[in-house]
């Protein structure tokens, strides 16, 4: 059943974001959907790709890996996680994501409660090479 509130959004129709790296985007969230207690979206690295180490000081952040295999930095400690693995990635942990392999690698991720505003979501602690540093505060 379908109400007037529920709403389908394609992630092929939304822009990608790739300032973090990787292909990220956020389909259901208070932009696209108007939800109120979290996000979700989702993430394609490439063979040699990166999504940059940040973290986020008001949300937990659910990631499933739908396909491929990535290396994982949780402050500072790597993991491997492959296709159909799910990840828990608790308040203020420092994370990145990289792919190493040769195959593309999808996931879907969701983040809960919501920052009290866009832009204090999200501290990046690194930068994509041949970027500017990166500061507190840096919205997605």
């Amino acid at each position: 059943m379908t109400t007037a509130l529920s709403r389908i959004v394609r992630a092929a129709d939304l822009p990608a974001n790739r300032r973090r790296g990787g292909d990220i985007r956020t389909v259901l969230s208070p932009a696209t959907v108007g939800s109120t207690s979290g996000f979700m979206g989702t993430v394609t690295i490439g063979p040699g790709e990166v999504v940059t180490e940040h973290y986020h000081p008001y949300s937990e952040e659910f990631l499933y890996l739908v396909s491929g295999r990535i290396t994982v930095r949780l402050d500072g400690q790597e993991s491997e996680l492959a296709g159909g693995s799910g990840l828990f990635i608790p308040i203020g942990v420092r994370h990145r994501l990289r792919n190493d392999g040769p195959e593309v690698a999808v996931g879907v991720f969701h983040l809960s409660p919501l920052a009290p505003r866009p832009d204090l979501g999200h501290v990046d602690t690194e930068s994509l090479p041949d970027e500017p540093a990166a500061g507190p505060g840096s919205a997605p």
